[in-house]
């Protein structure tokens, strides 16, 4: 069975994603910049399930060492999720993705560490 996570990018107003985007793409402080390095080392080795849109902003270089999957709206998240067994899924993308595969993911409660 795949050990499914979550994995979002919430910018400083709450939003979740920004038009296919990450909230602070393209800033360059600190802050920022060790966000983005932690995702792609907890990412390396995974899979990581996207909405189109986010898929296409990931670069070329992320998927050398990882999964990268844009799911469709007309695919069953379940069987794409069945593709992957005894696999790490990470769940990323904006509303769309969260509103099709959250319910699939157990509840994350106050034990969910932020990145």
């Amino acid at each position: 069975m795949p050990d499914i996570r979550a994995m979002c990018a919430i910018g400083r107003r709450g939003q979740l994603g920004l038009n296919g985007r990450m909230p602070w793409e393209g800033a360059k402080g600190l802050e920022y910049t060790a966000d983005v390095h932690r995702f792609f080392e907890l990412t390396r080795g995974q899979v990581i399930l996207l909405g189109p849109q986010t898929y296409r902003s990931v670069p070329t270089f992320a998927h050398e060492d990882r999964t990268v999957v844009a799911i469709r709206s007309n695919e069953q998240p379940a069987d794409v999720i069945a593709r992957y067994p005894d696999r790490v899924i990470y769940i990323g993308g904006g509303p769309p993705v969260w509103n099709r595969l959250c319910p699939l993911h157990p509840p994350l409660g106050h034990h969910a560490a932020p990145l």
